[in-house]
């Protein structure tokens, strides 16, 4: 005699009701245990009708970015979630043709599906660009813009940036910059990282209390947590307010192998005016244009960089990035509600010109992010040397 789910009391087949979920019967003492069994029924197929207007993904994409690689946790949310899926020598595999209807690939564990999982919690997206004339930054100039604003407004006292060194070109040199030459200094990215924590509490030492800090995630990520952890150096400290500026960045190079690199292609360091990442595509800015693959640089890349999974830096106030905009212009992630309002009034005295960034091209953003939040995954296939990781 078969036992009803639900209530798990025994169920005459002759006089109980009956439903079908994954091409079998289950049966049940009460109409009520039936309906709430077929609940579930119900909600894959209103998961599937508002996937349906998304884009098409079939279970192949599961397969390849998450099983095959040795990532998937056998918790089994996939077999459960759809009738076509069972498993199949220790692994989920089709029995049946696939519809894409992208519901296993929602309910795994290992995926990333939303926009706050991606780029963190975002209160509004723009596209901006610098109007300033005497100002030559990297893409639109926004971060440098927003730092002049501040300090002309009284807003910041100091800027913890980064500069190139004097003595040894594009090597970063983190300075405390109290004036507007300093912080033009700072305009332009190096594809170095900077060690900027230390100075950082070199400006607070000194007496500065409103401070603009510029970095990327992992330095951005340092100054959260010295506010947040009850071990911080800054939780109890509350005369010192720190507006959090985060910069996109999905690597950071060895500054050494950097430059042995370009002087391998017979470009000087001391010959360069500006580098860019664009497209998987290293370019140098020099006496021409030299353009290489971002592979070729690969090799130089910190080690950090390949167990980092935030692009956008999402404990920031502001963050700020190249991805999504057009030539000229910088796409901005208004975090807090602060970093939002200074934006706003920055554009209102002048220094930068804002405009909505477009579905499209935010959708750029995404998918760099999701590139990087899932860089871990796509490094070794696990067992594929029979050693693991």
């Amino acid at each position: 005699m078969p036992i009803d789910p639900i209530c798990k009391m025994p169920v005459d087949e002759k006089t109980g009701f009956k439903s079908v979920y994954k091409n079998k019967e289950h049966f049940f003492c009460s109409e009520n245990c039936k309906n709430k069994f077929d609940e579930l029924d119900k909600s894959v197929i209103r998961v599937r009708r508002s996937l349906s207007d998304r884009e098409r993904i079939s279970f192949g994409k599961l397969k390849r970015e998450i099983i095959d690689p040795g990532i998937c946790t056998m918790c089994g949310a996939c077999v459960a979630s759809c009738e076509v899926l069972d498993i199949v020598g220790g692994k989920p595999a089709l029995k049946g043709r696939c519809t894409s209807c992208g519901v296993c690939y929602n309910q795994c564990p290992r995926t990333i599906t939303t926009e706050s999982s991606l780029i963190g919690k975002v209160r509004d997206v723009f596209t901006a660009k610098t109007v300033l004339s005497d100002l030559k930054g990297q893409d639109g100039g926004v971060v440098t813009s927003m730092l002049l604003y501040a300090l002309d407004e009284g807003l910041i006292d100091s800027a913890v940036v980064t500069v190139k060194s004097e003595e040894e070109p594009w090597k970063p040199v983190p300075i405390v910059a109290q004036t507007r030459e300093d912080i033009l200094r700072s305009a332009g990215s190096i594809y170095v990282h900077s060690m900027t924590m230390e100075t950082l509490m070199s400006a607070i030492k000194r007496g500065s209390r409103s401070i603009g800090f510029v970095g990327p995630s992992c330095n951005i990520d340092a100054v959260y947590k010295m506010q947040t952890s009850p071990y911080g150096l800054l939780h109890m400290f509350m005369r010192a307010n720190i507006l959090k500026m985060g910069l996109f960045c999905m690597d950071t190079f060895n500054y050494e192998g950097l430059k042995a690199f370009l002087e391998s292609k017979s470009i000087p360091l001391s010959t360069v005016r500006a580098m860019k990442i664009r497209k998987g595509k290293f370019s140098v800015i020099a006496d021409s244009e030299h353009t290489f693959p971002l592979n070729d640089i690969d090799r130089y890349r910190n080690g950090s960089c390949t167990v980092c999974t935030d692009l956008t830096a999402e404990r920031s106030d502001l963050s700020f990035g190249g991805v999504g905009s057009k030539d000229g212009y910088t796409t901005v992630l208004a975090r807090t509600g602060l970093g939002l309002e200074l934006f706003k009034d920055a554009e209102d005295r002048g220094y930068i010109k804002i405009e909505p960034l477009e579905r499209q091209a935010f959708e750029k953003v995404l998918h760099l992010a999701k590139a990087k939040k899932t860089q871990m995954y796509m490094i070794k296939k696990r067992f594929e040397t029979g050693k693991g990781l």
